[in-house]
């Protein structure tokens, strides 16, 4: 298996062939979703809800990013590696956004960086572009902008709002981005926006199925979390049930002094 670079995401979409993306956090995830064969991986600041605690993306800092990024690189073989770049890590100028790229690829290693937003930021889309740093853009529900945006909700519901949203996604393309992530945008809008992009493939995440791929919070598709979950995500297994009964399990040995047995001690 050949390692998955920009340019293969771009002839996927020419050749529509669907791109599949998985955020994750830590190496030994990296490896699991590597060696299944998956085409991108998104290292999000939603490690801040995920992995870190917080009840939002915005506590997260540049260098959380760029630590956990490099753990995630250090388990990929194949898979495209995009590393997040956080809240206010790029918002004051192009020229930020620039040295902010810039601390991800060299000292993460990553293959890409993302960061939000539409018209307003394709000055720093460019110039990172310009300077060999490929970028992902993220279009729709931006949760950096969840206090602007008035909460966690659909966006490009109107018709005016889902015209701005598809000038923001062909600006982010002209600007020099790869690909544009779609987060809880209306299925004919979404639709719309791939199918006005020439170049920049579009994944989705409760964006419908027209979009060129689809990204699933890594412990949401592994059912690892509990409580409120959004009406867009899958489980395709249910770990936090595996994981609590196998704890249990070695709870019970343990307290029993059925473990370790004579397999498991040395003589």
């Amino acid at each position: 298996m050949q390692k998955i670079t920009h340019l293969t995401i771009r002839k996927q979409k020419q050749e529509k062939k669907p791109i599949t993306m998985i955020t994750a956090y830590d190496v030994l995830m990296a490896k699991n979703v590597d060696e299944a064969g998956i085409d991108m991986i998104l290292v999000g600041d939603s490690l801040g809800n995920v992995v870190m605690g917080y009840d939002s993306t915005l506590p997260v800092t540049l260098d959380d990013m760029i630590h956990h990024t490099a753990c995630v690189v250090r388990g990929t073989k194949h898979a495209l590696v995009v590393g997040d770049l956080p809240f206010m890590s790029y918002q004051e100028s192009p020229l930020q956004a620039l040295r902010s790229a810039g601390r991800m690829m060299k000292e993460a290693r990553c293959d890409a960086v993302k960061f939000e937003g539409g018209q307003h930021v394709c000055d720093a889309v460019y110039k990172i572009t310009q300077s060999g740093i490929p970028v992902v853009g993220h279009l729709g529900l931006t949760p950096q902008s969840v206090h602007q945006l008035g909460g966690f909700r659909v966006q490009g519901k109107d018709e005016k709002t889902a015209r701005t949203l598809l000038d923001d996604a062909l600006a982010l393309e002209a600007a020099g981005a790869f690909a544009i992530v779609l987060e809880c945008v209306p299925t004919t809008v979404a639709t719309t926006i791939t199918n006005a992009l020439t170049t920049a493939a579009t994944i989705g995440i409760g964006a419908g199925n027209g979009c060129d791929g689809q990204v699933l919070v890594c412990t949401d598709l592994l059912g690892m979390t509990t409580g409120f979950r959004p009406s867009f995500v899958k489980p395709y297994a249910d770990l936090h049930h595996v994981i609590t009964t196998a704890v249990q399990a070695y709870i019970h040995d343990v307290t029993e002094r059925t473990f370790p047995d004579d397999e498991h001690s040395f003589t």
